[in-house]
């Protein structure tokens, strides 16, 4: 399932320490804009502790989670829009990624050059989204001006795309992101394809000093950042990149201390790994086995064929039924046939939403 998420930030704010934190790919770092020009992507597993458990249960060694993509990309300066900084090049990096991790600089420290010469996150989260809106309201002026004429036929989709274009356009005029303007859904459908970068899902990442940690609320410039996405409706976490990009080196042993010692339960990479999956409205479930687990990733909302198709095409296209059991269900009674007979193993049919945990046998005849 080819969805990623795009890191993104002004220079210098941690992106390229935090995607080599979550990937352990060694992006090039340097104390200066534009280190980063073409976008690297990595792909992460997602932190599930449920496939763990379920090998337990069914006695198996062999596991294998689930992936998904994050992009980093080059740092956006004030003027991207009309193509400062290589904004051009950037900014169509953005417009293929299906979310938006804002990394924002919440700390404070001399030997960091700072792009605008001081540290406010606000300034900076201010910077990029009026690029991307500066983008968007381009875009869609185009799109207004070929439809205008066109929408005065009796084409019901032109009409259709034209009264959504006419629905943007002022919104973005007055410095607001599609993300806050409230769709039907068959108008989601059109914006969709229009492929606005103001429109994606965004997860904002403020890049706290270490010390800081344990209690990200301690941090001044974090509640900023969290009272500016809470407004927007959307998603903030604290995290140290370069703390996690130390984390990422250690054995599992010495990770675990080292959390501890700094009174947190997990690292904050998993915590981000987990919210940008979810972001991307992705969710799991599971196959298992004596010979492996299997992690799966579908999309929210899925039926049962369609999610049956994530293996393999054929399951899809003769899928009969799927015989299927929560992992909490697994977990309570602790083995299939207990929850067998416990009356909690289901046949679920075509018109079955698949809920995130569930653990699925497809049978299929082709």
């Amino acid at each position: 399932m080819a969805l990623t998420a795009g890191i993104v930030g002004l220079p210098n704010v941690g992106k390229s320490t935090l995607f080599n934190a979550i990937t352990k790919a060694g992006a090039q770092m340097a104390n200066y804009p534009f280190a980063t020009i073409e976008p690297n992507v990595g792909v992460v597993e997602v932190p599930d502790k449920r496939i763990q458990r379920i090998a337990e249960i069914v006695g198996t060694t062999k596991l294998i989670p689930t992936t998904f993509e994050f992009t980093d990309i080059a740092g956006i300066v004030k003027g991207a829009s009309t193509g400062e900084g290589l904004g051009n090049k950037f900014l169509e990096n953005i417009r293929q990624v299906n979310a938006i991790i804002h990394v924002v600089r919440a700390f404070e420290d001399d030997e960091i050059i700072h792009v605008n010469g001081k540290v406010d996150p606000i300034d900076d989260i201010e910077t990029i989204n009026t690029e991307l809106i500066l983008a968007d309201l381009e875009s869609i002026n185009n799109r207004y001006t070929k439809l205008e004429r066109q929408a005065r036929g009796n084409d019901k989709d032109i009409k259709a795309e034209f009264a959504v274009v006419s629905k943007i356009k002022p919104v973005l005029e007055i410095g607001k992101t599609v993300r806050s303007i409230e769709f039907s859904e068959e108008e989601q459908k059109i914006v969709k394809g229009l492929f606005l970068l103001t429109s994606k899902p965004i997860l904002y990442v403020a890049n706290i000093a270490e010390n800081e940690m344990a209690n990200p609320e301690s941090s001044e410039l974090f509640l900023k950042v969290k009272e500016y996405a809470e407004n927007e409706n959307a998603q903030v976490i604290g995290l140290s990149a370069r703390a996690e990009e130390e984390i990422s080196q250690m054995e599992d042993n010495d990770k675990q201390e080292f959390l501890e010692m700094q009174g947190v339960d997990e690292s904050g990479l998993d915590k981000l790994i987990r919210a940008a999956y979810h972001l991307l409205d992705l969710r799991t479930f599971f196959t298992a086995g004596v010979k492996e687990v299997h992690a799966w990733t579908f999309k929210a909302g899925s039926k049962a064929p369609q999610t049956a198709g994530v293996i393999h095409s054929d399951f899809e296209r003769g899928f009969i039924r799927a015989e299927t059991m929560s992992f909490d269900d697994l977990d309570k009674y602790g083995s299939e046939k207990a929850v067998k007979e416990a009356g909690r193993l289901r046949s679920e049919g075509k018109e079955y939403v698949v809920a995130d945990g569930d653990i699925m046998e497809f049978l299929f005849n082709v």
